[in-house]
């Protein structure tokens, strides 16, 4: 057999990105879920990102997801107020690929108002984890 024949694809297979891996844990999937939705020319920040994936406060997971995980559209994630938090060649990498995608900056923040995607609400992202179903908090006297 020739290498070629033994090499992996490096593209997923149609309709893989809606499967979870076996080894990735439900705030993985749902932050990388939430990052696939944000569309060409749109940008959103850590923390609506993770706030749309059911998990408010975990900006600092959007990140290590996208470390973590290949194929995301990394470059339309920002930091609050739609600063590049990134460093050094990857920030220029990620304002480059943002303007090419048509996301236009107002000095080093990208234009939020003009290009923020608004994430839709669904069951998942309303609910607040944690709580169970029907009960109710009674205050202590």
């Amino acid at each position: 057999m020739t290498p070629e024949r033994n090499r992996k694809p490096t593209l997923s297979p149609p309709g893989a990105a809606n499967l979870r891996p076996s080894g990735t844990t439900p705030l993985v999937s749902a932050i990388s879920k939430a990052i696939r939705q944000i569309p060409r020319g749109r940008v959103s920040t850590y923390g609506a990102v993770a706030k749309a994936a059911g998990y408010p406060r975990c900006a600092r997971h959007v990140a290590r997801v996208l470390k973590q995980v290949d194929g995301l559209p990394w470059q339309r994630v920002l930091g609050s107020g739609g600063r590049i938090s990134l460093r050094g060649e990857l920030a220029m990498e990620q304002r480059f690929l943002l303007e090419a995608e048509g996301v236009r900056f107002k000095g080093k923040r990208a234009d939020m108002k003009a290009y923020e995607h608004g994430f839709q609400r669904t069951e998942a992202s309303g609910k607040s984890r944690g709580k169970v179903p029907g009960k109710q908090r009674v205050p202590r006297k």
